[in-house]
């Protein structure tokens, strides 16, 4: 059971991040996994018509914040702490998904893996491993 919902989560988006223009929605939450979904418009291109390196590093960031949400809940101040991306193919399409799983969820650090492809594609357009620093829990 996942202790953050898809409804949820694009509430806290739209709250938290005002003012970006069209952004990614959270489609589906469970527990440990999280998918986002984009419809791509010209801000989010590079030349050529391939969807930038940047916008594709925000997808990879965005749903490893939100697989870890699933299993903390709203947990505004996790932070990231290392992205790591490796760009296999070209990324070029109307609509981008991008699917997070946590490997590793500690009291300290999660670490999640990353596949971002076209929706419709069988094999990713990018792959990142995402590290999150986890905020600290008050002594009790």
């Amino acid at each position: 059971m996942t202790k953050f919902t898809a409804a949820e989560a694009n509430a806290f988006l739209d709250a938290a991040f005002q003012g970006r223009g069209r952004q990614n929605q959270v489609i589906l939450m469970e527990e440990g996994r999280a998918i986002l979904r984009l419809e791509v418009d010209v801000t989010h291109l590079r030349p050529g018509g391939y969807i930038s390196g940047p916008t594709q590093m925000s997808l990879a960031d965005s749903v490893a914040y939100m697989a870890i949400m699933t299993l903390t809940g709203l947990e505004p101040m996790t932070v990231t702490s290392n992205l790591n991306i490796n760009f296999l193919r070209p990324c070029i399409g109307p609509v981008v998904l991008a699917e997070g799983k946590i490997m590793k969820i500690g009291q300290a650090l999660a670490v999640i893996d990353v596949d971002i492809r076209i929706e419709g594609a069988e094999k990713p357009a990018s792959h990142a491993i995402v590290t999150y620093a986890l905020p600290r829990k008050a002594a009790t």
